[in-house]
């Protein structure tokens, strides 16, 4: 079956013109949303305080073994990789055990890592709805070696990192497991676009 030029060019012109509709992230309003958390000064802060930036929001905990600390190192260096356009984020670190990780802890905790982190908790409350807003799981795990000690449980958690952009809606995720460079990579077309 043949087709005219003219239908292949109309066809043509159609399939040109789709990329900016690609460009819509099928995830797009899928993960967060407004909060108010608390920082390591008492100040509430909500999520519309950082309009006109970039987010990188990064769930975790300061008693995690591993994981938590690593990302957060990687996330400052993918951070200072990307120079002036880094500066346009502001990284925050939002506990997923607000039990043991108050204001106060967090605080110090982004402090010994990286001064650009805002840490920030709530209540048991406040840290479930921002969970749920950005799709976070999370649960407390008592490993039996720890059964006399209640207070020294581990919290199973995802280690995703969600940029959200200047207009407070999510961009893209940043997996697990990835480089600082790779991360930089990730991030950087979003950056110098906006």
């Amino acid at each position: 079956m043949s087709i005219s030029r003219r239908h292949a060019l109309a066809l043509l012109a159609g399939v040109c013109a789709t990329p900016a509709l690609a460009e819509v992230d099928p995830l797009a309003g899928r993960f967060g949303g407004p909060f108010a958390l608390t920082t390591g000064d008492g100040q509430i802060v909500r999520n519309s305080d950082f309009a006109g930036k970039f987010m990188l929001v990064y769930f975790g905990y300061t008693h995690c073994p591993d994981i938590c600390p690593e990302d957060l190192v990687i996330i400052a260096q993918c951070l200072t990789l990307l120079g002036t356009a880094g500066d346009k984020v502001q990284p925050l670190f939002i506990t997923v055990d607000p039990a043991r990780d108050t204001p106060a802890v967090m605080s110090d905790y982004v402090a010994s890592i990286s001064p650009r982190f805002i840490g920030l908790s709530g209540s048991e409350t406040d840290i479930a709805a921002v969970a749920k807003a950005y799709r976070v799981h999370r649960a407390k795990y008592l490993p039996p070696a720890a059964s006399k000690d209640p207070g020294n449980y581990i919290v199973d958690h995802s280690s995703l990192k969600y940029l959200m952009g200047p207009d407070g809606q999510f961009r893209t995720l940043v997996p697990h497991n990835v480089s600082a460079d790779r991360m930089a990579e990730i991030l950087r077309p979003y950056l110098l676009r906006e």
